[in-house]
C-alpha cells in the first residue's frame, strides 16, 4: 500500500463507487467508499490522512457543500470533485470554495490516479505545514508580554530605537529582548523571525 493514506470515494452511484475503489486498490491505494457526503461527514472525526474523491450532484449534502464544510472544520483532506459535463460551473464554484481539483466524466484511469497522487502529496505538505505552524504558535505563546511587544514592533518594520521610544525603555533593553526573542523562536535571522510570525498568523 502507498504509505498510510486513504482515498475516500463518495458517490451515490454504487457502480461508480465500486469501480473507483477497484481502480485505486489496483494502484496500491487504500480506498473507502460512502454512498453520500453525509455518511462521510459522520466518520470525519475518525478520519486521519488521505484525500476525498466526490461527485458534485448527490442527494442530501452535495459535493460543493462538502468542500465548504471540510474547509470550515479546517480539515487538511484535499477534495477532488468529479463532475458531469453539465456540472462544470458547479465544479468551478467548488474549486473556488477550496476543492483541490475537478475531473470531468468520463475520465481515463490515468487522469484520476494522477489527480489522487497529487492530492495525497498536497495533503502531506499541508500536514507538515500545520505541524510547523503549531510549533511556531507554541513558541509565541511562551514569549513574555514585553517580548511580544518587541515582536509586534519588528513586524511593523520599526528600528530598535523606535520600539524603545514607543515602549518607554532603552534601546539596550530592546536589544536584550530581541536576542531572547530570536532564541526562543529559534530564528536564525530577522527575516526568518518575520516569516514564522506571519505563518503563525495566517
Amino acid at each position: 500500500m502507498k504509505e498510510n493514506h486513504v482515498v475516500h470515494v463518495i458517490d451515490d452511484d454504487e457502480a461508480v463507487r465500486e469501480s473507483l475503489a477497484f481502480l485505486l486498490l489496483a494502484a496500491g491505494h487504500t480506498a473507502r467508499t460512502y454512498p453520500s457526503a453525509d455518511a462521510f461527514l459522520g466518520v470525519l472525526d475518525d478520519t486521519d490522512r488521505g484525500c476525498v474523491v466526490t461527485d458534485v450532484r448527490m442527494p442530501g449534502t452535495d459535493g460543493l457543500v462538502l468542500v465548504d464544510r471540510l474547509r470550515n472544520r479546517s480539515a487538511t483532506l484535499p477534495v477532488i470533485v468529479i463532475t458531469g459535463h453539465a456540472d462544470i460551473p458547479l465544479a468551478v464554484r467548488a474549486i473556488k470554495a477550496g476543492a483541490w481539483n475537478f475531473i470531468e466524466k468520463p475520465f481515463e484511469d490515468g487522469m484520476i490516479l494522477n489527480a489522487v497522487d497529487a492530492a495525497l502529496q498536497q495533503e502531506k505538505l499541508a500536514r507538515a505545514e500545520n505541524a510547523t505552524v503549531g510549533v511556531i504558535r507554541d513558541r509565541i505563546s511562551a514569549l513574555t508580554v514585553r517580548e511580544r511587544q518587541v515582536l509586534a514592533g519588528l513586524l511593523e518594520g520599526q528600528a530598535n530605537k523606535v520600539i524603545a521610544r514607543d515602549l518607554g525603555i532603552s534601546p539596550r533593553t530592546i536589544e536584550i529582548h530581541r536576542a531572547n526573542l530570536m532564541m526562543k523562536m529559534h530564528a536564525s535571522s530577522l527575516s526568518d523571525l518575520v516569516r514564522m510570525a506571519l505563518l503563525a498568523n495566517d
